[in-house]
């Protein structure tokens, strides 16, 4: 496994971090605070409906949020009340009726075919998705990047040929299944851990097998911007490294639930609060005075030619 995915010493120990941002995570730890994909896996009472329905949700999750939730309610439309056992008996020959004419974005039916065949595979062999995830789990590793690597790795493994024929070099299910060794942040299945792991006013607790202090936080545009501003992060560049810096420094304010604040930081952003190389500045910021909304000016990288 490559150790590259632990990451450096943390980068923010400041002593007068840690209040701020436990107002900040009070401010938004509750249910109705903001509108949220998490908002539709809680309609579902069962436990692992919430599972099944929480790793379609988070796999959508990228693009306009109005977009997302309508990609969400449409794929959950065809698997119906108990989603858990729709996966279960899934057929691809039988459903793939209502499946082909869904997109999002650049994923497809055959897409959406293809993960139901890997969240099927997992059910059948390991009862839960939970269950499969923990046979790569290590308690002792530092995050959880390397069940990350071993999850995404062997959920790929799957015969894919009823959802494809001919399966691609590449296909577009591999999108939901990335693997921290490669260099991705992984931002998605993040967000699905966080969603069964963590347990408050948003996040559900559906896991019991994992370890909160091992969670890295969903790294997305907004959690990037406030880990520059607030210097949690040296890295100028997203990917893994920055993912788990920024974790490693929010580690140091609590270690045993260091991605409890991902929430609020990411709505920070989304409210467009946080004025990082932006002309308003920390003016709207609810941690203004422990951020540096301008930020240190990166120099142009010289062309090959000039060097």
């Amino acid at each position: 496994m490559n150790r590259t995915l632990c990451t450096r010493a943390p980068v923010h120990p400041r002593t007068d971090f840690g209040p701020r941002l436990d107002d900040l995570y009070r401010t938004f730890d509750h249910v109705n605070s903001a509108t949220d994909p998490i908002h539709i896996v809680r309609r579902y009472e069962a436990r692992e409906d919430r599972e099944v329905v929480g790793f379609c949700a988070s796999a959508l999750a990228f693009g306009r949020v109005a977009s997302v939730l309508h990609s969400i309610e449409s794929l959950l439309a065809v698997m119906g009340p108990r989603p858990a056992a729709f996966v279960r008996a899934f057929d691809p020959a039988r459903h793939r009726e209502r499946l082909d004419p869904l997109v999002h974005r650049w994923i497809r039916g055959r897409d959406l075919v293809a993960l139901l065949l890997i969240l099927q595979r997992m059910l059948r062999e390991s009862g839960s998705i939970e269950g499969f995830f923990v046979v790569g789990d290590d308690p002792r590793a530092p995050d959880i990047g390397p069940a990350l690597d071993a999850f995404s790795t062997r959920a790929l493994q799957t015969d894919l040929r009823p959802a494809y024929g001919r399966v691609p070099k590449r296909p577009g299910v591999c999108y939901f299944f990335p693997r921290p060794s490669a260099g991705s942040a992984c931002k998605r299945l993040n967000l699905f851990l966080r969603w069964m792991v963590r347990r408050d006013a948003i996040d559900l607790g559906v896991w019991t097998r994992v370890s909160p202090s091992q969670l890295i936080v969903p790294l997305d545009t907004h959690v990037i911007r406030l880990g520059r501003c607030l210097r949690l992060t040296r890295y100028a560049t997203p990917g893994w490294k920055m993912a788990a810096e920024i974790t490693a420094s929010l580690r140091t304010i609590d270690a045993a639930d260091p991605v409890r604040y991902d929430f609020s930081l990411c709505h920070v952003g989304m409210m467009n609060a946080c004025g990082y190389r932006r002309a308003q500045g920390d003016r709207q910021c609810p941690l203004r005075g422990v951020c540096r909304p301008k930020g240190r000016q990166l120099k142009p990288r010289r062309s090959r030619k000039s060097r």
